[in-house]
C-alpha cells in the first residue's frame, strides 16, 4: 500500500492513541502478576498486539475487549510457549520476551519480522548467560533473532554499555521473580526516560527496586518477590503525537491535540519544547491535556538538539527542520541507526528526494531549512517508508507542507504505533490518504 499527500490546511481536534511503550510494559507485567489486571486505552495494534500475544504465549489468560484488556496473570509461574514466539515488528516485545523466557524451564524460540531479524541482541544474550540462563542466536556469525532462551536464570550481576535501554529494562522486569539479588550496572545510560518508565511500572505492580535514580547507572532488585495485578490507564503516546504535531506546525493550521499527559515519564514530550524553541506557535494547556497549534510560518534554524534520550523523535523533528530559515543539527544519534531501520541514513536519503539538504556523521544529522536565503522550497516526492512506521508517518507529513504530490510506498506500516493515522489527519482537513 502507499499514501498520497499534498499541501493542506489543517483545522480541528486530534486525539492521540495510547502509548506503545506503556502498553507493552503493562501487558507483560500483567502476564507475570498474581491476579487479574485491567488495562484501559491500550495500543490495540502493531506492537501492542505483539505484546498481548506474548503475554498469552507465556500462559496468561487474555481477554481483549474494546478499549480494554483484561489479563489474568500467571503469578510468576510462566508457561513455556508451545510454539515459536513471533514478535512481529516489535523490537521492545522481542527484547522483553527474552527475559520472560529466562524464567521458564525449557527452550523458548523468539523471532520477528525481517527487521527484527536484523536487530542485534548480543548485549542481552550475554547478560542472560551471565545470570545463569542459556541464550544464543540460531545463525552462525549473526547476533540477531531468531534467538533461543532456556531458563531458569538467577540473581547475579549484569553489565550493560547503556547503548540500548531496552536490554536494561528487560533485565529489570524479570529480576523480582528470580532466586537471589540482581545488580544491574549501566556504563553510559541512554534513553533514560524509558528506564524510568520501566521502574514506574514495576513499582505499580508491587516491585521494590533500589536504584541510582539520578544517573540510572546502578539498580538493585531483590529476588523471590512477586508482582500484584492492578488496573491502569495507558496515557497517550508522545512519540506518536510528534507526527500530527509537526504536521500542524509546518502546514497552515489551527489544530488541537487532545488526551495528553504532561506529567508522564515519556521523554518525547520534550519535542513540544524543541518546536517552541524553533519558533512554533504552540500553546500548552497542561491541566486539560491539550496542545493548541497555529502553524504554517517558517521556523528558526540554528538549534543543536541532543536526541540521546528521545531517539524516536528524529524522523518527525527532521521534517520540522526542513521548514526553517537555517540549519538544525541533531546529535546523539548512534543508537538511532539500529532501530527498525538506520533512521539516520534513511531520513537523509528520503528527504533528499524532497529537495532537502541533509548531512550526516556517525552520530549526527544537520538539516538545512528550505527557507534559508536562496534555497528553493521543498517539493513533493516519490518516497519509501522502508517498512518503518516512524519513517512512513514523517514522510507523509512532509508532503502536507510541500508543493506537488508526495507518495510514500509501504505507508501502511504506520499502524504499528498509530492506528488510523491517515484517517485521523484527513479528519482535520489533511489531503492524505492510504491506497491499495
Amino acid at each position: 500500500m502507499f499514501s498520497v499527500s499534498t499541501q493542506s490546511l489543517l483545522k480541528g481536534e486530534i486525539t492521540v492513541p495510547g502509548s506503545k511503550s506503556h502498553t507493552i510494559r503493562a501487558a507483560l507485567l500483567s502476564a507475570m502478576a498474581e491476579g487479574v489486571s485491567v488495562i484501559h486505552n491500550p495500543l490495540a495494534s502493531g506492537d501492542g498486539l505483539s505484546a498481548l500475544q506474548a503475554a498469552g504465549s507465556f500462559g496468561a489468560r487474555v481477554d481483549a475487549r474494546k478499549d480494554t484488556w483484561v489479563i489474568e496473570g500467571t503469578g510468576g509461574s510462566l508457561a513455556l510457549p508451545d510454539n515459536v514466539l513471533d514478535c512481529g515488528n516489535s523490537g521492545t516485545t522481542t527484547i522483553f520476551a527474552m527475559s520472560l523466557a529466562s524464567l521458564c524451564d525449557g527452550f523458548t524460540v523468539i523471532t520477528g519480522d525481517e527487521q527484527i531479524r536484523r536487530r542485534p541482541v548480543a548485549a542481552l544474550t550475554c547478560a542472560l548467560n551471565a545470570l545463569g540462563a542459556q541464550a544464543f542466536c540460531t545463525r552462525p556469525a549473526c547476533d540477531s533473532p531468531p534467538v533461543v532462551v532456556k531458563g531458569r536464570r538467577g540473581g547475579g550481576e549484569a553489565r550493560f554499555s547503556g547503548f540500548n535501554s531496552q536490554v536494561v529494562s528487560s533485565t529489570l522486569l524479570a529480576s523480582p521473580l528470580v532466586n537471589g539479588r540482581t545488580v544491574i550496572l549501566v556504563e553510559k545510560p541512554l534513553e533514560k526516560p524509558y528506564l524510568q518508565m520501566t521502574l514506574d511500572w514495576m513499582k505499580r505492580y508491587g516491585a521494590a527496586i533500589a536504584s541510582r535514580a539520578d544517573d540510572y547507572t546502578r539498580f538493585v532488585v531483590e529476588g523471590g518477590g512477586a508482582y500484584t495485578a492492578c488496573e491502569s490507564v495507558i496515557p497517550a503516546d508522545w512519540s506518536a503525537a510528534a507526527f500530527p504535531l509537526v504536521a500542524a506546525v509546518c502546514a497552515p493550521s489551527e489544530v488541537t491535540l487532545c488526551g495528553l499527559d504532561f506529567g508522564d515519564s515519556q521523554g518525547d514530550k520534550i519535542v513540544v519544547d524543541h518546536l517552541i524553541a524553533m519558533g512554533a506557535d504552540i500553546a500548552k494547556y497542561e491541566a486539560g491535556g491539550r496542545l493548541f497549534v497555529r502553524g504554517g510560518k517558517p521556523l528558526a534554524g540554528g538549534a543543536v538538539i541532543n536526541l540521546n534520550d528521545i531517539p524516536d523523535s528524529l524522523p518527525a523533528l527532521a521534517v520540522a527542520a526542513c521548514f526553517t530559515r537555517g540549519a538544525t543539527t541533531f546529535t546523539g544519534l548512534a543508537h538511532v541507526r539500529v532501530k527498525e531501520t538506520d533512521r539516520v541514513a534513511v531520513m537523509q536519503a528520503e528527504l533528499a528526494k524532497f529537495g532537502a539538504e541533509v548531512q550526516t556523521t556517525a552520530d549526527s544529522m544537520t538539516v538545512r531549512g528550505s527557507f534559508a536565503a536562496g534555497e528553493r522550497p521543498l517539493h513533493g516526492a516519490e518516497a519509501d517508508s522502508h517498512g518503518d512506521h516512524r519513517i512512513a508517518m514523517a514522510l507523509a507529513v512532509a508532503g502536507l507542507a510541500c508543493g506537488g504530490q508526495t507518495r510514500v510506498q509501504g505507508a501502511e506500516c504506520a499502524d504499528v504505533s498509530f492506528p488510523g493515522f491517515f484517517a485521523l489527519l484527513s479528519s482535520v482537513g489533511a489531503s492524505i490518504k492510504l491506497h491499495e
